[in-house]
């Protein structure tokens, strides 16, 4: 709870911050107020046996993981002396203390019951932080004046707790709710602000406390928050406690005109005229908290930087919310190359500002980004897809297009380099017209007739201008004489084709068994293909070419023959350069 009414008066001073803000700053987690937090969002035994507070637990921290954020949890110690009655109170008449312990009265502090339901929960939170590589700080007594030591003494940014008394223990910032929808948000109250706006500094703070009541007081019967704060601020921050400890209550009297049996009572027994030294408790309780001190090697192994343990974190998914493996890693793995990326960004800029630029390749730790895959944008912010070196069960995530820009800029102009090259070959590449292409489908059609009217000895002809010579290999060799200046002579396809092939010859000539020459016409219209049945063993004889010889020499071709060889092969040649 901590000061009866505080976080209404320390309303003014709420300020909502983008959860962005905390990207790179070490924070405290008061762990019990967050898994009151998480609890509270659904009580019921499903929700206790499914664990979804620590679910939620586990979102939050990872989204605080992927802004580099160093994380540091801190659990309650035994419960003051002072506590002891209003803490029995609340958990109905101490479920959650050790009964057997040694009286309130003898200011000694009791032990916790670890074997409750709720000592349960903080005892798994602490096995996940681990393995996200959170250590966890025991405290002596309270987790808040943990946790505001801590930011007093510069070791930490800031501490997450939802217990107003933390400012009376000295914390400088405090966060008291995170939300990860729409982008995520934290509330955040800073003490500058409620000395600033509100005139209160950590002195006003506890004597607050000792008017409205704490979990160290019951409070001044019949003084509420607007004529508390106006009585401190009367008498001011640099002296108010000093007057508390010399005059009690006194000065917390009502105005005159008021009923005089509505004089408040401190404690609820004590007149207000009586000195302060019952208060005197409370108020060492705030300033002297019992807490591992900043120099302690408490503090220092919580301090220290724990590796991530992703085949501890399988286990535990998989024993607290039957996860595979696989969809641990789709949670986390992004989550962790973003911070490690953050890191590297953060080395870049120290050494920048040092002075020593170096380039990304020279740079003492490799950059964990081995190139951009693609321009992406999520929820309206400009993003990169990014394929991640040497991060095992990870290939490729989106990550801020600004991370990527303050870690590697180089990677960002390789990749634009990279694009903008290939636009302009998309642009350089040329576009024939329809025409152009019906055009070259129709030559490309007609070459395909006439090798395939070869290939099966039809009857066809084909109208190219100048001659074809195909040589069909088997056990005789077979040949075809194409000649384009003669006209109406076609080959007879059916008789039976016993060739021979005659090197003195500058052409291909057929002989049939009736030794008779045929002819092909190729000056006449191509003729559309067609297909015709053959026998198995016909089908033998008239085999697939898959060669057409153009290349005779000098000796076995005439002149013209040469030419319209040669005329051929350009021809050919300028086709398949032009077919795209």
């Amino acid at each position: 709870m901590g000061v009866k009414n505080l976080w209404d008066i320390l309303e003014s001073c709420k300020k909502t911050l983008p959860l962005h803000h905390l990207q790179n700053k070490r924070v405290c987690i008061d762990l019990s107020c967050w898994m009151v937090q998480l609890q509270n969002v659904n009580k019921s035994r499903c929700a206790i046996k499914e664990k979804v507070y620590l679910r939620g637990l586990f979102h939050r921290l990872r989204a605080l993981i992927a802004l580099n954020c160093s994380l540091i949890f801190v659990a309650d110690g035994s419960v003051p002396a002072i506590k002891v009655s209003t803490y029995r109170r609340r958990l109905n008449s101490g479920c959650e203390v050790a009964q057997d312990e040694t009286n309130a009265q003898n200011l000694a502090s009791l032990r916790r019951n670890m074997g409750s339901e709720f000592s349960c929960m903080i005892r798994e939170a602490k096995i996940l932080g681990l393995a996200l590589g959170i250590p966890c700080l025991d405290g002596i007594e309270e987790a808040e004046a943990q946790c505001a030591l801590l930011n007093s003494e510069s070791l930490c940014d800031g501490c997450f707790t939802s217990d107003s008394d933390v400012f009376l223990f000295g914390a400088r910032t405090v966060f008291r709710d995170i939300c990860l929808g729409e982008g995520g948000h934290i509330v955040c109250y800073e003490m500058e602000d409620i000395e600033e706006r509100l005139g209160f500094g950590r002195n006003s703070l506890i004597t607050l406390a000792l008017l409205l009541g704490s979990d160290y007081s019951r409070g001044v019967h019949g003084c509420g928050p607007e004529s508390a704060c106006h009585i401190v601020k009367s008498i001011g921050d640099n002296v108010v406690l000093q007057q508390v400890a010399s005059e009690g209550m006194s000065f917390a009297k009502k105005p005159k005109g008021q009923r005089k049996h509505a004089q408040p009572n401190a404690d609820g027994s004590d007149h207000i005229s009586q000195k302060g030294s019952q208060f005197l408790q409370v108020i060492d309780a705030y300033v002297n908290p019992k807490c591992h001190s900043a120099d302690s090697d408490a503090v220092h192994r919580a301090l220290v930087q724990h590796p991530f343990q992703r085949t501890k974190l399988q286990q535990i998914c998989d024993q607290f919310f039957g996860w595979p493996p696989k969809k641990t890693d789709e949670y986390i793995l992004p989550k962790i190359a973003e911070r490690d990326l953050r890191r590297f960004a953060n080395l870049r800029a120290t050494s920048s500002g040092l002075g020593v630029k170096l380039p990304l390749d020279k740079t003492p730790v490799e950059c964990p980004v081995s190139e951009i895959v693609k321009h992406r944008k999520v929820q309206g912010r400009e993003s990169f897809e990014v394929l991640w070196k040497e991060l095992d069960g990870l290939a490729t995530s989106i990550v801020p297009a600004d991370l990527v820009e303050s870690a590697c800029p180089e990677k960002i102009v390789d990749f634009e380099e990279k694009r903008a090259l290939g636009k302009k070959q998309n642009r350089c590449k040329p576009r024939r017209n329809k025409s152009e292409l019906r055009s070259v489908a129709d030559i490309e059609f007609k070459l395909e007739s006439l090798l395939l009217d070869i290939e099966l000895g039809s009857n066809t002809a084909c109208s190219l201008p100048f001659p074809c010579r195909a040589l069909v290999p088997g056990s005789k060799t077979s040949v075809v004489e194409v000649d384009y200046m003669k006209k109406d002579l076609p080959l007879d396809a059916n008789s039976e084709i016993n060739t021979y092939y005659n090197p003195s010859i500058p052409c291909f000539r057929t002989v049939s068994n009736t030794d008779r020459s045929e002819v092909i016409d190729l000056s006449s219209p191509s003729p559309l293909m067609h297909f015709r049945t053959t026998s198995r063993p016909e089908q033998k004889r008239s085999q697939t070419v898959n060669v057409i010889d153009l290349s005779d020499s000098e000796a076995d071709m005439s002149p013209e023959h040469e030419r319209k060889a040669r005329e051929l092969r350009l021809f050919l040649a300028s086709l398949k350069d032009g077919i795209p």
